[in-house]
C-alpha cells in the first residue's frame, strides 16, 4: 500500500492564516500553500520567521520544495512567496484570473509596475489544469466568489480551499471585495461539496467560532454538508446570497488589506527602494468633501 502524502500545517495567529507543506512520500517533492510573510503594520517591519519554520520542517522531512501555491490574492496577510522561491528555486503558481484582480486594484493604488496579465507569477492555472508534485497529481478547481481568482487544489483525498469555506461552525468567506460575488461563491461551494463525502478539506483561516476554545483547520466534505452554519445542504442560493450580503455589509476591512493587496498582486514583490534606501507602500486616502477643500 502506497504511503500517504504528508501534510504539515503552520498556523499564524496574528493573521489567523494556515500555511501547508505537502510532501510526496515517494519522491520527497513538496509544495507550500499560502505562505505568510511576517509583517507588523504599526512599525512597517517585514520578516521571514514563519517561512523559515516551514523550510526547517521541509529539511527535517528531507523534502524538496518545487512549488509555492497561492489559492488567491490574499487581503489579510502578505505572502512570503518571493523569499521561498529565492531559497528553493520553486515556481510560484496562482489562478489565471489573477489578471482580473490586478486590473481592479492597479488603478486604486496607481501601481505602474503591475503587468495586468499575471506575468509576475511563474504559472497561471486554469480550471481543470493538472500538474505534479513529484508523483502527486494536483487538480486545479476554479472556485471564485471571495475573489475572481480563487482556486482550490485537489490532491488525492484532500482539497485545499483557501478562503472559500471555513470550519462548519463558522461558515463561509466574505464576498464583498471588488470582483467578489456571493452567487459565484455559493456555486463554488456547491462544487466543492459535490466531491466525495470523505474528502478532507483544508482551510486557509480559522477564527474560533463562539463556544470553541481551539483553532481548527481540517474538516471533511461530509461535515460541511451536514453542519456548515451558512451553507449546509438545504440552503438555497438565494438564501445564502441574502444572508451573505447582509453579513458582509457590517464587516470592517481586514487590518492588512491595503499593504496585502498591493504586494500580493505583484506575487509578493515590494516596491523598489527609493533614494534613501526605504521602500514605501501606498495608502489611498478618502477625504470628506469639507476636508478635501482645505487640505
Amino acid at each position: 500500500m502506497a504511503e500517504p502524502m504528508q501534510i504539515s500545517a503552520f498556523f499564524d495567529e496574528p493573521t489567523h492564516t494556515v500555511t501547508y507543506l505537502v510532501v510526496d512520500p515517494a519522491s520527497r517533492a513538496a509544495a507550500i500553500i499560502d505562505p505568510v510573510l511576517d509583517y507588523d503594520h504599526r512599525s512597517g517591519r517585514a520578516d521571514i520567521a514563519s517561512a523559515k519554520r516551514i523550510l526547517a520542517e521541509a529539511e527535517k522531512l528531507s523534502a524538496r520544495v518545487e512549488w509555492v501555491l497561492e489559492t488567491h490574492v490574499h487581503a489579510d496577510h502578505l505572502t512570503a512567496a518571493p523569499w521561498l522561491k529565492a531559497k528553493t528555486g520553486a515556481k510560484v503558481g496562482i489562478g489565471a484570473e489573477v489578471a482580473q484582480v490586478q486590473e481592479i486594484f492597479q488603478p486604486i493604488f496607481a501601481l505602474r509596475d503591475v503587468s495586468l496579465n499575471g506575468a509576475e507569477f511563474d504559472r497561471l492555472f486554469a480550471d481543470g489544469d493538472h500538474f505534479q508534485i513529484g508523483g502527486l497529481d494536483v487538480e486545479v478547481l476554479h472556485t471564485p466568489g471571495h475573489t475572481p481568482a480563487c482556486v482550490s487544489y485537489r490532491i488525492g483525498d484532500a482539497v485545499f480551499v483557501g478562503d472559500t469555506l471555513f470550519m462548519p461552525d463558522y461558515g463561509a468567506a466574505r464576498a464583498d471585495f471588488p470582483g467578489g460575488s456571493a452567487r459565484a461563491l455559493y456555486r463554488s461551494i456547491r462544487r466543492l461539496l459535490a466531491l466525495p463525502p470523505e474528502t478532507r478539506m483544508f482551510l486557509c483561516h480559522d477564527y474560533k467560532a463562539p463556544g470553541r476554545d481551539r483553532f481548527a483547520w481540517e474538516t471533511t466534505v461530509a461535515a460541511q454538508r451536514a453542519g456548515n452554519v451558512q451553507v449546509h445542504d438545504g440552503v438555497s442560493e438565494d438564501e445564502f446570497v441574502a444572508a451573505r450580503e447582509k453579513r458582509d455589509a457590517g464587516l470592517a476591512a481586514p487590518e492588512l488589506l491595503l499593504p496585502s493587496i498591493q504586494v500580493n498582486i505583484r506575487a509578493g514583490r515590494f516596491p523598489c527602494a527609493e533614494s534613501n534606501g526605504a521602500r514605501f507602500l501606498r495608502i489611498p486616502v478618502k477625504l470628506a468633501p469639507e476636508l478635501d477643500k482645505v487640505v
